[in-house]
This record gives C-alpha cells, sequence and structure tokens, in this order.
C-alpha cells in the first residue's frame, strides 16, 4: 500500500510504502535512524540490522543526504515522536542517489543560502514557514467566500499607479507606457460597484531601493474592496480577518509552529477587538517614550511602530494619519480634515504594518481636486472618476501583505523566508 508520510496514521501496525527524500540519517551500531521526508511531512524511519537483509542494513548506513527512494516498513507508534508514529523499515529502494548535496547540516550564511533557495526550501523550517503560507491562503479564500466577497483579479499590466509612479517599475506596452502593478485596488474599487464585495489576491511589485527585513521587491497582497462599508466597517472586517489568520494557523499547523518554536501564547490572545490610537495620540505617545525625532505631520518608521505596537502586545489600528502623507483617494476625516479616514494595522513583536486601509473618496469634484493637487494625469484615471459619476456610494478597502502577516505568524526574522523564491533589492535568482 503506497501512501504519505501526513496519511501514515491512517495504517497504524500496518505495512506501506513511502516515497521520499533522505533529510538526514545517524546510525548507533546496530541500528540506523533515517530522517525521511516526502513533501506532506517529516517522519523517522528506523532499520534495525536483525530484522533485515544485510544489503538493505548497509544501504540504510550509506544512503546520501537528499537522494530518492521507496521505503517500505510497518508503521508503529512513537510518543516521542510531533507526528505520533515512526516506520519499522523492512525495505529500500534508491531511485536517484544524491552526491555533494550543498546544504548540509553546519550552519550556513544566508547569501549562501538564498543561493540555493531552490535547495533551502526542502529544509524542516523552511518547509514549515511555506506550509503556514499555505494556511494563511486557504484561510485567506475561506474567510472571504465564507463572507460573501466575489474574487476578482485586477490586472498586474496597468496603465497608472493609484500611489504615484516613483516606486513603479516601467516597461513598454507595444507602443504605450505600462507599469508592474504596486496595487489592484483602484480596479477593485470598480468591481465592488459590480459586486458590492470583492477581494484580489495576486502579485504586486514595488521598485523601492530598501534592504530591511520587512520589505521585498515583488509579494502578494489580498485587497478587499466593499460598497457601502464607512471606515468603521472596515476596520471590523479587517480585525476580523486576521483573527480568522491566526486561529486558522493556530489550529492547523501546529507541528509547523513546533518545529519553528514561535511562542503560540502571544498568538492565542490575538482576538477582536483590536486596540486602536490615532496618529494624533500615537505622535503623543512617542514622543512621551523618548522619540523626540517625530514630529506631528511625518510618517512613522519602524522603531516607531514597534513602540506602538510593544505597548499593547496585540494587533493596533493608528487611524487618521495626515492627508499630506498619504495616498490621494482616502476620504478626509469630518472631524479634522488635515486627516484622513484611513488605519495601519501594526502587528506586535517588531513585525510592522501588515495591513494599510482607508474610507475611499466618493464624491466626484473632491476626487477631481485631488488628482490635480497630485499633478496626476487625469486621462488615465478617467475610469476610475467614471465611479463617482455613475451611481456613487461610500466605500472602503484595504491591503494586506501576505509576506508580512506569514513571517508575524510563524515568527522568522525575515520576510525574504516567507516567499517561496523572494525577489531582492540585489536579488533576481534563482
Amino acid at each position: 500500500m503506497k501512501t504519505t508520510i501526513k496519511e501514515a496514521k491512517n495504517y497504524l501496525n500496518q505495512e506501506v510504502t513511502i516515497g521520499g527524500w533522505l533529510h538526514n540519517k545517524r546510525s548507533s551500531g546496530k541500528i540506523a535512524f533515517l530522517q525521511l521526508r516526502d513533501g506532506t511531512g517529516f517522519m523517522q524511519g528506523v532499520v534495525v540490522k536483525a530484522e533485515v537483509s544485510e544489503d538493505t542494513f548497509q544501504l540504510a548506513k550509506n544512503i546520501t543526504q537528499e537522494s530518492s527512494l521507496f521505503v517500505t516498513g510497518e508503521i508503529t507508534e512513537d510518543t516521542r515522536s510531533d507526528l505520533g508514529y515512526e516506520m519499522q523499515v523492512k525495505s529500500i529502494e534508491v531511485i536517484d542517489e544524491a552526491h555533494d548535496y550543498p546544504i548540509t547540516p553546519k550552519n550556513h550564511g544566508t547569501e549562501f543560502l538564498m543561493d540555493h533557495r531552490h535547495l533551502w526550501l526542502r529544509s524542516k523550517k523552511q518547509h514549515a514557514v511555506m506550509k503556514i503560507r499555505n494556511e494563511i491562503i486557504r484561510a485567506t479564500y475561506e474567510f472571504f467566500n465564507n463572507n460573501g466577497f466575489t474574487k476578482i483579479d485586477p490586472p498586474i499590466l496597468t496603465a497608472s499607479a493609484p500611489e504615484g509612479t516613483s516606486e513603479l517599475f516601467h516597461t513598454k506596452y507595444f507602443d504605450e507606457d505600462a507599469f508592474l502593478s504596486q496595487s489592484g485596488q483602484l480596479y477593485m474599487e470598480a468591481a465592488a460597484m459590480a459586486h458590492g464585495k470583492v477581494f484580489s489576491f495576486g502579485p504586486t511589485f514595488r521598485a523601492e531601493k530598501s534592504k530591511t527585513r520587512r520589505h521585498l521587491i515583488e509579494f502578494w497582497m489580498i485587497e478587499p474592496e466593499m460598497a457601502f462599508y464607512n471606515h468603521a466597517d472596515s476596520l471590523e472586517v479587517q480585525e476580523q480577518y486576521v483573527t480568522h489568520l491566526v486561529q486558522s494557523v493556530l489550529k492547523n499547523c501546529k507541528i509547523e509552529l513546533k518545529t519553528l518554536e514561535r511562542d503560540t501564547e502571544k498568538l492565542a490572545k490575538v482576538a477582536t477587538p483590536f486596540p486602536r490610537i490615532t496618529y494624533d495620540d500615537a505622535v503623543k505617545f512617542l514622543k512621551e517614550e523618548g522619540f523626540d525625532d517625530i514630529e506631528w505631520g511625518e510618517d512613522f518608521g519602524a522603531p516607531h511602530e514597534t513602540a506602538i505596537a510593544n505597548h499593547y502586545d496585540l494587533p493596533v489600528f493608528i487611524t487618521n494619519y495626515p492627508t499630506k502623507i498619504k495616498p490621494f483617494y482616502m476620504q478626509p476625516n469630518p472631524e479634522n480634515e488635515d486627516t484622513v479616514l484611513c488605519a495601519d494595522l501594526i502587528a506586535p513583536e517588531g513585525y510592522g504594518e501588515i495591513i494599510g486601509g482607508s474610507e475611499r473618496i466618493n464624491d466626484l469634484a473632491l476626487m477631481e481636486q485631488r488628482i490635480n493637487e497630485h499633478e496626476l494625469d487625469a486621462e488615465s484615471y478617467s475610469y476610475y472618476l467614471d465611479l463617482r459619476k455613475y451611481g456613487s456610494v461610500p466605500h472602503s478597502g484595504f491591503g494586506l501583505g501576505l509576506e508580512r502577516a506569514v513571517a508575524w505568524i510563524s515568527g522568522v526574522e525575515h520576510v525574504r523566508e516567507t516567499s517561496p523564491f523572494p525577489r531582492l533589492l540585489n536579488r533576481l535568482y534563482p
């Protein structure tokens, strides 16, 4: 019976065959311990010399790291294992013998590992991060599908930018100028006018020359837009969504979180409602905490965001930023028109902003004014203005950066480990 490591629990005390790779091994005299992996998980195979042929035992002792093989044996209970079971190996068939595998159990530098990212993905911790990423993706579709959202796919090639062109990748689209999308938001607003509640999930690109642990050049965004939702409504959706992601990972990725040595008690505290602080109060708080470098009207840097999040030890909304440091499409705050109805959701433990969102301007005249003030080409945004001409309604939306969310929930230090093949400032390989 062929099965997988994940499903082997269904064959306790039965003999099965699993196709996989040798992750690592050790032997002590008359027993060889094989650390096997097959993509679904990691499992120990025990080879006892007295219970197998001499050829099989010698093969078990000599087989090389990352060789591919079929292993046949009995699945038995093992309470010491995270899985709760292991295999008592009876026979081994080598499919392809690997030689001089470059990533050995010793420590390697980050650049070396990034150069070998195609192989580094096989390691236990990197495997765990990708499993958590997959669970967050699964839970994302679950949340929005269960809450009446329709998935709409915005284009990757665009003629205009939602937040200016300074951080866009330019390309030629036959005889026209085009850009790789930095956000699908404007198109999602159009889709919301057709479907009410929509979300997109796709790649976005920022030509930002940043080397911080929070930044990638190519990353994935989840961008919902909701007709007839004001700013307060949107904040409720955001905290429900993020809580759902965290709970789903806690429930379905216990082994992966343990592999990454994640402090799950911190994640277990994440529950609605999230704390909220206005930009004005955040500036006051930072000054009281000794951040004399921050002045009203300036954007927050990583140290500022970390100080605010650490104060609450939970995801926290910073609301109502100054108009001048936010994009042109944000609705003015009726209580202070120097600010806008927006919020950034800051993750705890130094992971920074994971969501940015706002209520969108729905008045045609004000939107035309903002486009002029930001010196944008009105013709390029004519379709966007049409949304305010023909049945405009209050609407709100937000964008969650997948890789930052994965980094926070999994507890890894750098977003480069949360993308299967990260694109960084100086890295386009592999």
